[in-house]
């Protein structure tokens, strides 16, 4: 592949995904991790992490005046426990084996919300859905789907703020533990680079789409974005890795 086409490649992921992101509150990992490392795995985990961030920040930014600290910041302790948690996790059992498990429990949880269960905004289920966040996150690389499943009934201004909020968190402490065992260098810098212009691109976007969205169509993206992150996960897992 040129490097004209692996740019050209490279930008219509990042387009496409931080555009669901900036649309949704997510989905910029679980659209982008499986293309990037079919076509170079270098640009994961901390090329994407680093633009990552800063399209959670400019989401952070725009949707800010939506967000309240009490949920953010109950939802961000659930967050780093469950990464923690996760960490551990991975040292005991293989990511293959935990991955399918969570992408079915993901899927229960969209069936059930389907069918009329709704989840109250309060410090227990905020707490619980950062917890199941964060260790989705670290084993499964879905984070977003546990927490866009609590916040689905809300505004969708308010899901994009917090969502965006809890994310900084999460990325900032990924990069550093990365940077702290040596995989976080200026060659991820550069590759960043190849894909900061579709990410910025893709933001500037979303815009128009997440008005539209907000037209009572949000909750029904979210349900259908975590099935297909869930599903797509199954498939690698049982079929491609077979």
């Amino acid at each position: 592949m040129s490097e004209l086409l692996l740019f050209a490649v490279v930008f219509l992921i990042s387009f496409v995904g931080s555009m669901l992101q900036g649309s949704i509150g997510f989905g910029l990992g679980p659209f982008a991790v499986p293309l990037l490392v079919l076509i170079d795995p270098a640009f994961v985990p901390a090329p994407l992490l680093l633009v990552a961030l800063v399209l959670t920040s400019l989401m952070f930014v725009r949707e800010r005046s939506a967000v309240r600290f009490e949920e953010f910041s109950f939802a961000a302790i659930g967050r780093v426990i469950g990464s923690i948690i996760g960490a551990y996790f991975l040292t005991i059992f293989p990511a293959q084996h935990l991955k399918p498990l969570f992408a079915l429990l993901v899927i229960i949880a969209v069936i059930l919300s389907v069918a009329g269960i709704k989840l109250a905004l309060n410090r227990k289920n905020l707490i619980s859905a950062g917890v199941v966040s964060g260790f989705m996150a670290t084993v499964a690389a879905i984070g977003g789907a546990p927490m866009a499943l609590v916040f689905q009934r809300e505004s969708g201004p308010k899901i994009r703020g917090t969502l965006a909020a809890i994310f900084i968190l999460g990325t900032i402490v990924s990069l550093v533990s990365l940077a702290i065992v040596g995989k976080f260098t200026l060659a991820d810098v550069h590759r960043a680079l190849w894909l900061l212009p579709g990410v910025l691109l893709g933001f500037f976007f979303s815009k128009k789409t997440a008005r539209i969205l907000d037209r009572g169509y949000l909750r029904p993206a979210i349900l259908t974005l975590t099935t297909l992150a869930a599903m797509a996960i199954i498939f690698d897992q049982w079929f491609l890795n077979r």
